[in-house]
Formats: C-alpha cells, sequence, structure tokens
C-alpha cells in the first residue's frame, strides 16, 4: 500500500495544485486551455515520436502478449460504447469518448512505476511491449469509430476520406507514423534533435496533469456518476480479468503474465480525457473518470499484486 500511495500520490499533488491554482484565480481557465493545446499538439506528440523511434520492435513483438492485453481493451471499448449508449441514453458520439476512457489505460505513469516496485526493472520487457503499440492502436480505433460515427450516413468512400483526414491531421497520430517511421527507417535521431526532443518530453506529463486539474473546476461529475462507474469497473477489475483469462488459455511466461495483468489493471491515463476534448464530447466523465479511477485504483492494484504473487 504504502509503494501505491508513493506512485499515486505525486499524481494527485500535481493535479491538485492544478485545480486549486484555477480556483483560487491564481491561473486563469483561459491558461488552462493553453497548456492543454501545448501537451495535445506538442509535448505529447514529441513523447509518442521519442519513444516508439527509440524502442526495439523486434523484442517488443508478442503476439501473446499482445492478444491479452488488446482483445480486453477492445472488448472494454465495445462494452463502454453500448453500455453508455443503452443504459445511459447518450449521444454515438459521447458513447465512443466514453467506450475510449475504458480502452486507454496509463501504461506510462502509473503502469511503470508500480510495476518496477513490484517486479523489478528486470522484468519491464512486457510493459515496454505494450506501450510500444499502445498509442497506435488506441488512438487508431478510438479515432475510426469516432469518424464512423460523426459521419454516418455517408458513402464508404467519403467516410474513408474523413477517417483519413482525422487520422492525418491529428499531431498525436502525426507523432506515432513519425516514431515508426523513423524506427524502421534504421536511422537515429540526431543527438541536437533528441536533446532538444526531451526537454519538451519532461514537461509533457506534469504540464498534462496541471491542465487536468484545471480542468476539473470546469467539469463536476453532476449526474454522470453512473457512467463514471462504469468506466472505473471495465478499466479496474473487467480489463484485467479478461486479460488474466486469455493469458492463461495462451500460457504466458509468468513475468508477461504479470505485466499484461497489471498493465489492464491501470486507471484510464490523461490520454482519455485529451480524446474527448479534441472531439468537444463526454469531457466531464472524461476528466472525473480519470480522477476517481486513479484514486480508486490504490485498492484495486492492491488486490491485483496480491492475487498475482
Amino acid at each position: 500500500m504504502q509503494t501505491l500511495l508513493e506512485v499515486i500520490l505525486p499524481v494527485f499533488l500535481v493535479i491538485g495544485f492544478g485545480y486549486v491554482a484555477v480556483w483560487r484565480e491564481w491561473f486563469p481557465i483561459s491558461g488552462i486551455d493553453g497548456v492543454m493545446r501545448f501537451t495535445q499538439n506538442f509535448a505529447i506528440p514529441c513523447l509518442l515520436f521519442q519513444a516508439i523511434a527509440k524502442i526495439d520492435l523486434q523484442a517488443s513483438f508478442n503476439p501473446a502478449l499482445l492478444v491479452s492485453f488488446y482483445t480486453g481493451a477492445t472488448l472494454c471499448f465495445i462494452i463502454g460504447i453500448f453500455g453508455a449508449r443503452f443504459v445511459f441514453k447518450r449521444d454515438w458520439e459521447d458513447c465512443v469518448a466514453i467506450g475510449f476512457c475504458a480502452l486507454f489505460s496509463n501504461t506510462v505513469l502509473l503502469g511503470l512505476p508500480i510495476a518496477e516496485r513490484a517486479y523489478g526493472p528486470d522484468a519491464l520487457t512486457g510493459n515496454f511491449a505494450i506501450i510500444a503499440f499502445h498509442s497506435p492502436f488506441g488512438y487508431g480505433v478510438g479515432i475510426t469509430v469516432m469518424e464512423i460515427v460523426r459521419n454516418r450516413g455517408q458513402s464508404p468512400l467519403a467516410l474513408a476520406r474523413s477517417v483519413g483526414r482525422a487520422m492525418f491531421r491529428n499531431a498525436l497520430v502525426l507523432g506515432v507514423l513519425g516514431g515508426f517511421a523513423m524506427n524502421l527507417s534504421g536511422f537515429a535521431i540526431p543527438s541536437v534533435v533528441d536533446d532538444a526532443l526531451s526537454l519538451i518530453v519532461r514537461a509533457a506529463l506534469p504540464a498534462a496533469l496541471f491542465a487536468l486539474g484545471g480542468v476539473l473546476i470546469q467539469y463536476k461529475p453532476e449526474g454522470d456518476m453512473k457512467a463514471i462507474a462504469m468506466v472505473c469497473t471495465l478499466t479496474l477489475l473487467v480489463h484485467p480479468a479478461i486479460t488474466w483469462v486469455i493469458g492463461t488459455s495462451l500460457a504466458l511466461d509468468q513475468d508477461l503474465f504479470r505485466a499484461a495483468v497489471l498493465t489492464a489493471a491501470m486507471a484510464p491515463g490523461f490520454n482519455a480525457y485529451i480524446f474527448a476534448n479534441m472531439y468537444g464530447r463526454a469531457r466531464r466523465v472524461a476528466a472525473s473518470a480519470v480522477l476517481i479511477s486513479t484514486a480508486a485504483s490504490v485498492f484495486s492494484v492492491w488486490f491485483w499484486l496480491s492475487v498475482l504473487g
């Protein structure tokens, strides 16, 4: 429990700092919008580009591991969409944004430090493998489904054009694609450029968390608690349970099995709010789900660590 608090509490302190700064009018709400644009359009795309450009894709590719984790993520995405639609009667666009919250786990900010503290740095191979494909898979699925929903009724050709435009105008997707292109080219990022990227990347996560705190002033969870509870249940319990079942059936190696289940048990990442904000849909649900599920993960992750042994 102490380990989890040491990992999660700093995250909450940064979020809380953003909240208090806007609440006490030390920082304007318009400034929060600027910080959000900086993280969404510049800092996080740089983070994704640098991380994917440097990862060993061949060593990271383990079909059983990826099937175990991403099948669970996809099923939770689908359950989230249809739950929001048929249980909570939300618009289809809102449903996709809510489903995305159940799809996109916090694999980096929570997943890596918790796994390292639990099993040591030598057991992180599975975590890095999942992270390598996390953003391309998550944003690829999320943007495609959202564009299909937004452009329903169009011809297949027009729909394909809409999806393509959304993909190639999105800074996050461009960062991912650029990272893969650099990785597959065999060229290394020039040291001067890499150092510049590192300076921007260091600001990405703290700035994003600070902005999330400021955002929470604007989006109280009033009237959305049932949808938020669904997201928390899917991310903290259902996703790791599905991953456990599939990983067991595929006889995953113990280290990879632990990495898959524990990473699946993470709360939604800040990218869940970025996606909702990008489309202007279900932002209150996304912001509150990130905060509440991160707090609840203190207990749920402790449970999963105890059953994993």
